[in-house]
């Protein structure tokens, strides 16, 4: 039969039947199909395109973010003179979860849960049914940071940290400082160069050496313990550019624990701390002498005086024993009190004040780091200019005295001391005679190598160690306490010198059990502290840091210093 909606037709054939498909029919229904097919094909690539789109565009938006919030992070790295890192900055990412945007909370804990397969993520539940932001993962690797972030879930927060470590410790806590949370810097280094710090890129050179640093470090540590010390410092500078090598003040601190430190006992006595120095002062009044022409260092002074009345008080000589007759140079020397006082007033107090104003220590020194002590200021007189002749009435940081004595004894040049390595030489200035140096180099060496010196367990043979001790008693309200301040100021080598080193301890005491060796090759050795002054105490504590520090200097700066 012929009817236009049938799909097949029958056919008669050997008591059989069979049909045969409507090619038209077919075709119009593959057609259709065909046509679906390409709608959900189209639709498919430009539902792709738009995720991909905004896929980079988060990437991106992302990056620009990191890289904004990394250069208002960033912080140069702080080396020393050989490269080793002394401050280091560290950036990481964590990542935290703001329960308050989360969408699909199914579908994001088992996207985390593949790319963070061991974390307890009930605890995780719990923390995002308090609708409260909490962190996620703290310190993410670049790898899973990628991951979670295609997941384009607009919980998640990603906050870039810095970390400032300071791999050495407290090796160098008093120069570099430490910085605040909001990666400001608070003190040393880290506070005075924060601005620099935090646009240069590449690492600041510091002229301190790590190796030496250490040794220093190591020896004033244990000799506060030795002679119970409230605390101790050291400086070594070089004399002819005035570059530190190693500044140490004990105590010191960990900067990698961001302390908030009162204790005044943290105090940075190396530059900060304002003493008395006592007779270390005598170097500077014999070369004021030589300086202005008034005498030479053989000059005879005869019937010295065991005390002197300056109005109200009286001037003692420290020990009766020193001989009435003494040359200038033997004053030194035997460290004498009222000997001192007589050059000083041959000198007149006039140029006596102009020369300590010349070697800069009476007022604030500029310096690297802004923790510096202030002197304390005072008139001058007749009697003043007496006690300062020989060290007593006059304050002074360490850094200054160590500023002081190697103006001495570099031929009279002003220097600078610094803590950042300067790439071009540096052209001095001479501010006082060459003859200061030539003659008073040879005497701090005599008060080394000789028995009449106070310093000879400073004598280390081979590096010509000079120098001039100084003790004296801690101001109190109302006068003196019986609390020292004892000094060693050494230069070496005194025939060309090139370092100074500078080791004060602050409050020791004596030790009976304690055994002294002389370094002079006499094998003597002496039993017990006989008396609390500097010879006994921080000339021992130089002595032992030459020794340990010597064959370095002489291996890796020779060629240097030349």
């Amino acid at each position: 039969m012929n009817n236009n909606y049938n799909k097949f037709v029958l056919h008669e054939h050997d008591d059989k039947f069979y049909y045969k498909k409507n090619k038209k029919d077919i075709n119009i229904s593959f057609n259709r199909v065909a046509f679906v097919f390409f709608v959900f094909f189209i639709i498919s690539i430009i539902y792709s395109i738009h995720l991909l789109h905004l896929g980079l565009q988060k990437t991106v938006s992302i990056n620009i973010n990191q890289i904004k919030l990394s250069n208002e992070l960033h912080r140069a790295d702080i080396i020393d003179r050989n490269g080793n890192f002394l401050a280091k900055t560290v950036s990481s990412i964590d990542i935290g979860i703001n329960p308050k945007d989360i969408i699909n909370q199914k579908k994001l804990l088992l996207n985390l849960g593949y790319i963070f397969p061991n974390k307890n993520y009930d605890l995780i539940k719990s923390q995002i049914k308090k609708s409260k932001f909490f962190w996620f993962e703290k310190k993410i690797s670049e790898e899973n940071y990628e991951k979670i972030m295609m997941l384009g879930d607009k919980s998640i927060r990603p906050e870039e940290k810095v970390s400032r470590i300071y791999p050495q410790k407290n090796l160098f806590s008093h120069i570099i400082g430490q910085i605040d949370n909001d990666n400001t810097g608070i003190s040393g280094l880290e506070k005075s160069l924060d601005e620099k710090l935090k646009i240069d890129k590449e690492p600041i050179k510091l002229t301190v050496d790590k190796d030496i640093q250490f040794l220093i470090r190591e020896e004033l540590l244990k000799y506060n313990e030795i002679f119970r010390a409230l605390g101790s410092a050291a400086i070594l500078m070089d004399v002819n550019n005035g570059e530190i090598i190693s500044l140490v003040s004990i105590p010191d601190f960990d900067p990698n624990e961001r302390l908030n430190i009162t204790n005044v006992n943290f105090i940075n006595r190396a530059t900060k701390g304002v003493y008395e120095l006592g007779s270390v002062f005598k170097t500077f009044t014999l070369a004021a002498a030589i300086n202005e022409n008034v005498i030479e260092p053989s000059k005879q002074f005869k019937n010295l005086e065991k005390s002197i009345k300056c109005g109200k008080n009286t001037i003692n000589e420290y020990d009766e024993k020193i001989p009435s007759n003494l040359t200038a140079e033997q004053i030194l020397i035997r460290s004498g009190n009222i000997g001192s006082v007589r050059i000083g007033q041959l000198i007149g107090l006039k140029k006596f004040e102009r020369f300590m104003n010349e070697l800069n220590l009476m007022d604030t020194i500029k310096f690297d780091i802004e923790e510096v002590g202030v002197p304390i200021s005072f008139k001058w007189g007749k009697c003043k200019l007496a006690t300062v002749s020989y060290g007593h009435g006059i304050t002074t940081t360490l850094l200054q005295l160590a500023n002081a004595y190697a103006i001495i004894v570099n031929g009279g040049y002003k220097i600078n001391p610094s803590l950042i390595k300067k790439n071009k030489k540096v052209i001095r200035k001479q501010i006082l005679s060459s003859e200061v140096s030539k003659k008073i180099n040879p005497i701090l060496r005599k008060i080394v190598n000789t028995k009449e010196g106070t310093a000879s367990l400073a004598n280390i043979e081979g590096y010509e160690v000079g120098g001039k001790t100084g003790t004296a008693q801690k101001s109190a309200l109302g006068g003196y306490s019986k609390k020292k301040i004892n000094t060693f100021a050494s230069i070496f080598p005194t025939s060309n010198p090139k370092y100074t080193l500078i080791v004060m301890m602050d409050e020791p005491k004596t030790n009976d059990e304690y055994i002294y060796n002389y370094r002079d090759g006499s094998g003597i050795k002496y039993k017990g502290t006989p008396f609390n002054t500097a010879g006994w105490t921080s000339v021992e504590v130089a002595g032992q840091i030459i020794e340990k520090i010597g064959p370095i200097l002489a291996t890796k700066y020779n060629e240097v210093n030349k």
